[in-house]
Protein backbone atom coordinates (compact mmCIF):
# COMPACT_ATOMS: atom_id res chain seq x y z
CA UNK A 1 0.00 0.00 0.00
CA UNK A 2 1.01 3.63 0.16
CA UNK A 3 0.05 5.79 3.14
CA UNK A 4 2.67 8.56 3.09
CA UNK A 5 5.08 9.92 0.52
CA UNK A 6 7.62 12.68 -0.09
CA UNK A 7 7.23 15.20 -2.90
CA UNK A 8 9.87 17.92 -3.15
CA UNK A 9 10.52 18.39 -6.88
CA UNK A 10 9.76 21.89 -8.16
CA UNK A 11 6.90 22.26 -10.63
CA UNK A 12 9.36 23.65 -13.16
CA UNK A 13 11.37 20.41 -12.97
CA UNK A 14 8.23 18.28 -13.26
CA UNK A 15 7.11 20.24 -16.32
CA UNK A 16 10.42 19.40 -18.00
CA UNK A 17 10.60 15.76 -16.89
CA UNK A 18 7.08 14.85 -17.99
CA UNK A 19 6.75 17.05 -21.07
CA UNK A 20 3.94 19.10 -19.52
CA UNK A 21 2.27 21.51 -21.94
CA UNK A 22 0.22 23.51 -19.45
CA UNK A 23 0.86 24.55 -15.87
CA UNK A 24 -0.66 27.45 -13.99
CA UNK A 25 2.04 28.98 -11.74
CA UNK A 26 -0.72 30.00 -9.33
CA UNK A 27 -1.36 26.30 -8.70
CA UNK A 28 1.72 25.31 -6.73
CA UNK A 29 2.82 23.50 -3.58
CA UNK A 30 5.63 23.78 -1.08
CA UNK A 31 8.02 20.82 -0.88
CA UNK A 32 6.79 18.15 1.53
CA UNK A 33 8.58 15.15 3.00
CA UNK A 34 5.42 13.86 4.67
CA UNK A 35 2.34 13.99 2.43
CA UNK A 36 -0.56 12.27 4.20
CA UNK A 37 -4.06 11.23 3.04
CA UNK A 38 -6.33 14.18 2.17
CA UNK A 39 -3.21 16.27 1.58
CA UNK A 40 -2.46 17.91 -1.77
CA UNK A 41 -0.02 16.60 -4.37
CA UNK A 42 1.15 17.34 -7.88
CA UNK A 43 -0.29 15.14 -10.61
CA UNK A 44 0.42 14.88 -14.33
CA UNK A 45 -2.67 14.24 -16.46
CA UNK A 46 -4.09 14.77 -19.93
CA UNK A 47 -7.44 16.41 -20.70
CA UNK A 48 -9.13 18.17 -23.59
CA UNK A 49 -8.69 21.95 -23.15
CA UNK A 50 -11.80 24.12 -22.96
CA UNK A 51 -12.47 25.86 -26.25
CA UNK A 52 -9.26 24.52 -27.74
CA UNK A 53 -8.38 21.91 -30.37
CA UNK A 54 -9.77 18.38 -29.78
CA UNK A 55 -6.42 17.08 -28.60
CA UNK A 56 -5.58 16.16 -25.00
CA UNK A 57 -3.24 18.60 -23.30
CA UNK A 58 -0.68 17.32 -20.81
CA UNK A 59 -1.08 19.29 -17.61
CA UNK A 60 0.47 19.60 -14.16
CA UNK A 61 -2.28 19.95 -11.57
CA UNK A 62 -2.67 19.95 -7.80
CA UNK A 63 -5.05 17.22 -6.60
CA UNK A 64 -6.25 16.10 -3.19
CA UNK A 65 -5.12 12.61 -2.21
CA UNK A 66 -8.07 10.35 -1.42
CA UNK A 67 -10.49 9.67 -4.25
CA UNK A 68 -14.13 10.77 -3.97
CA UNK A 69 -16.33 9.07 -6.61
CA UNK A 70 -18.53 11.40 -8.63
CA UNK A 71 -21.64 9.68 -7.24
CA UNK A 72 -20.59 9.99 -3.59
CA UNK A 73 -22.92 11.98 -1.33
CA UNK A 74 -20.02 13.52 0.60
CA UNK A 75 -16.22 13.73 0.42
CA UNK A 76 -15.78 11.94 3.75
CA UNK A 77 -14.90 8.63 2.06
CA UNK A 78 -11.66 10.12 0.69
CA UNK A 79 -9.46 9.05 3.59
CA UNK A 80 -10.43 5.40 2.92
CA UNK A 81 -9.75 5.55 -0.82
CA UNK A 82 -6.11 6.53 -1.05
CA UNK A 83 -5.17 3.26 -2.79
CA UNK A 84 -6.79 1.26 -5.60
CA UNK A 85 -5.79 -2.38 -6.16
CA UNK A 86 -4.46 -3.08 -9.66
CA UNK A 87 -6.12 -6.50 -9.67
CA UNK A 88 -9.65 -5.09 -9.35
CA UNK A 89 -9.41 -1.44 -10.41
CA UNK A 90 -11.16 -2.16 -13.73
CA UNK A 91 -14.29 -3.53 -12.04
CA UNK A 92 -14.76 -1.73 -8.73
CA UNK A 93 -17.57 0.87 -9.00
CA UNK A 94 -15.47 3.51 -7.23
CA UNK A 95 -12.59 3.25 -9.69
CA UNK A 96 -13.63 1.72 -13.01
CA UNK A 97 -14.70 4.95 -14.73
CA UNK A 98 -11.56 6.76 -13.61
CA UNK A 99 -9.46 3.78 -14.73
CA UNK A 100 -11.06 3.95 -18.16
CA UNK A 101 -10.42 7.63 -18.88
CA UNK A 102 -9.03 9.57 -15.89
CA UNK A 103 -5.57 8.22 -15.18
CA UNK A 104 -2.72 10.33 -13.87
CA UNK A 105 0.84 10.12 -12.62
CA UNK A 106 1.85 11.29 -9.16
CA UNK A 107 5.55 12.20 -9.30
CA UNK A 108 7.15 11.64 -5.89
CA UNK A 109 10.62 11.35 -4.37
CA UNK A 110 9.59 8.09 -2.71
CA UNK A 111 7.06 6.65 -0.29
CA UNK A 112 7.06 5.32 3.27
CA UNK A 113 6.12 1.82 4.36
CA UNK A 114 6.00 0.33 7.85
CA UNK A 115 7.30 -3.14 8.67
CA UNK A 116 5.90 -4.85 11.74
CA UNK A 117 8.70 -6.38 13.81
CA UNK A 118 8.82 -8.07 17.21
CA UNK A 119 9.97 -5.64 19.88
CA UNK A 120 11.49 -5.94 23.30
CA UNK A 121 8.11 -5.56 25.02
CA UNK A 122 4.77 -7.26 24.62
CA UNK A 123 3.70 -5.15 21.64
CA UNK A 124 5.19 -5.46 18.13
CA UNK A 125 7.00 -2.43 16.78
CA UNK A 126 6.66 -0.83 13.38
CA UNK A 127 9.81 0.28 11.59
CA UNK A 128 9.28 2.82 8.79
CA UNK A 129 11.20 2.51 5.54
CA UNK A 130 11.63 5.05 2.76
CA UNK A 131 11.35 3.50 -0.71
CA UNK A 132 12.76 5.38 -3.69
CA UNK A 133 14.39 4.79 -7.06
CA UNK A 134 17.94 3.43 -6.91
CA UNK A 135 18.97 5.95 -9.59
CA UNK A 136 17.64 8.89 -7.56
CA UNK A 137 15.07 9.81 -10.20
CA UNK A 138 11.44 10.76 -9.81
CA UNK A 139 9.16 7.86 -8.89
CA UNK A 140 6.16 8.02 -11.23
CA UNK A 141 3.25 6.47 -9.34
CA UNK A 142 0.24 5.33 -11.36
CA UNK A 143 -2.86 7.17 -10.19
CA UNK A 144 -6.53 7.77 -10.94
CA UNK A 145 -8.42 11.03 -10.53
CA UNK A 146 -12.05 12.01 -10.23
CA UNK A 147 -14.28 15.11 -10.10
CA UNK A 148 -16.83 15.55 -7.32
CA UNK A 149 -19.47 18.28 -7.41
CA UNK A 150 -20.14 20.00 -4.10
CA UNK A 151 -23.82 20.96 -4.36
CA UNK A 152 -23.53 23.34 -1.42
CA UNK A 153 -21.93 25.87 -3.77
CA UNK A 154 -23.08 27.34 -7.09
CA UNK A 155 -21.35 26.00 -10.19
CA UNK A 156 -19.13 29.06 -10.59
CA UNK A 157 -17.91 28.99 -6.98
CA UNK A 158 -14.18 28.13 -6.58
CA UNK A 159 -15.10 25.30 -4.20
CA UNK A 160 -17.84 23.85 -6.41
CA UNK A 161 -15.60 21.06 -7.68
CA UNK A 162 -13.25 18.81 -5.74
CA UNK A 163 -10.61 16.95 -7.77
CA UNK A 164 -9.20 13.94 -5.96
CA UNK A 165 -6.88 11.06 -6.72
CA UNK A 166 -5.92 7.56 -5.65
CA UNK A 167 -2.67 5.60 -6.06
CA UNK A 168 -2.82 2.21 -7.79
CA UNK A 169 -1.10 -0.58 -5.84
CA UNK A 170 0.14 -4.03 -6.79
CA UNK A 171 1.85 -7.02 -5.18
CA UNK A 172 5.23 -6.08 -3.74
CA UNK A 173 8.38 -7.20 -5.48
CA UNK A 174 10.79 -9.58 -3.73
CA UNK A 175 12.91 -6.86 -2.10
CA UNK A 176 9.90 -5.09 -0.59
CA UNK A 177 7.67 -8.05 0.28
CA UNK A 178 9.29 -8.56 3.74
CA UNK A 179 8.35 -4.96 4.57
CA UNK A 180 4.78 -5.06 3.19
CA UNK A 181 2.93 -7.32 0.76
CA UNK A 182 1.72 -4.37 -1.35
CA UNK A 183 3.51 -1.53 -3.14
CA UNK A 184 2.47 1.40 -5.34
CA UNK A 185 2.45 0.67 -9.04
CA UNK A 186 5.16 2.82 -10.60
CA UNK A 187 5.72 3.44 -14.29
CA UNK A 188 8.82 3.66 -16.44
CA UNK A 189 8.89 6.52 -18.99
CA UNK A 190 7.99 4.14 -21.84
CA UNK A 191 4.55 3.63 -20.26
CA UNK A 192 3.77 7.27 -19.45
CA UNK A 193 2.09 8.19 -22.76
CA UNK A 194 -0.28 5.21 -22.81
CA UNK A 195 -1.17 5.55 -19.13
CA UNK A 196 -2.05 9.23 -19.53
CA UNK A 197 -3.91 8.88 -22.86
CA UNK A 198 -7.65 9.38 -22.13
CA UNK A 199 -8.52 7.92 -25.53
CA UNK A 200 -7.13 4.56 -24.43
CA UNK A 201 -10.21 3.31 -22.61
CA UNK A 202 -10.34 -0.42 -23.32
CA UNK A 203 -9.72 -2.30 -20.04
CA UNK A 204 -8.11 -5.20 -21.91
CA UNK A 205 -5.64 -2.82 -23.56
CA UNK A 206 -4.93 -1.09 -20.25
CA UNK A 207 -4.21 -4.17 -18.15
CA UNK A 208 -0.69 -4.70 -19.55
CA UNK A 209 0.14 -1.29 -18.06
CA UNK A 210 -0.69 -2.62 -14.58
CA UNK A 211 2.53 -4.64 -14.50
CA UNK A 212 5.33 -2.79 -12.66
CA UNK A 213 8.86 -2.52 -14.06
CA UNK A 214 11.24 -5.35 -13.26
CA UNK A 215 12.96 -5.68 -9.87
CA UNK A 216 16.05 -3.66 -9.07
CA UNK A 217 14.65 -0.19 -9.73
CA UNK A 218 13.79 0.48 -6.08
CA UNK A 219 15.66 0.68 -2.80
CA UNK A 220 14.32 0.69 0.76
CA UNK A 221 16.13 2.23 3.74
CA UNK A 222 15.01 2.35 7.39
CA UNK A 223 14.18 5.84 8.65
CA UNK A 224 13.23 7.42 11.97
CA UNK A 225 9.80 6.93 13.51
CA UNK A 226 9.21 10.70 13.37
CA UNK A 227 7.56 10.28 9.96
CA UNK A 228 4.62 8.67 11.75
CA UNK A 229 3.42 12.10 12.90
CA UNK A 230 2.03 14.43 10.23
CA UNK A 231 3.30 17.34 12.33
CA UNK A 232 6.85 16.42 11.31
CA UNK A 233 8.05 17.56 7.91
CA UNK A 234 11.60 18.00 6.70
CA UNK A 235 14.43 16.29 4.78
CA UNK A 236 15.57 14.52 7.95
CA UNK A 237 12.56 12.19 7.60
CA UNK A 238 14.16 10.44 4.61
CA UNK A 239 17.63 10.14 6.17
CA UNK A 240 18.63 6.45 6.48
CA UNK A 241 19.19 5.21 10.01
CA UNK A 242 22.64 3.91 10.90
CA UNK A 243 23.01 0.35 12.18
CA UNK A 244 23.32 1.62 15.76
CA UNK A 245 20.24 3.83 15.43
CA UNK A 246 18.22 0.96 13.98
CA UNK A 247 19.07 -1.28 16.92
CA UNK A 248 18.04 1.48 19.32
CA UNK A 249 14.65 1.90 17.67
CA UNK A 250 13.85 -1.81 17.91
CA UNK A 251 14.88 -2.48 21.52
Amino acid sequence: MCGRFASTNSPEDLVEIFGVEHWDPAETLAPSWNVAPTGSAFAVLERLPRGGPPQPLRQLRVLRWGLVPAWSKSPESAVKMINARAETVHEKPSYRQAFASRRCILPVDGYYEWQTRPGGGSRPQKQPFFVSRTDGGVLALAGLYEFWRDRRHPADHPDAWLVTCSIVTTAAEELLAPIHERMPLFLDPAAWDDWLDPALDDPDALRPLLVPPGPGALQAVPVAAAVGSIRNNGPELTRPLSADELVTTLF
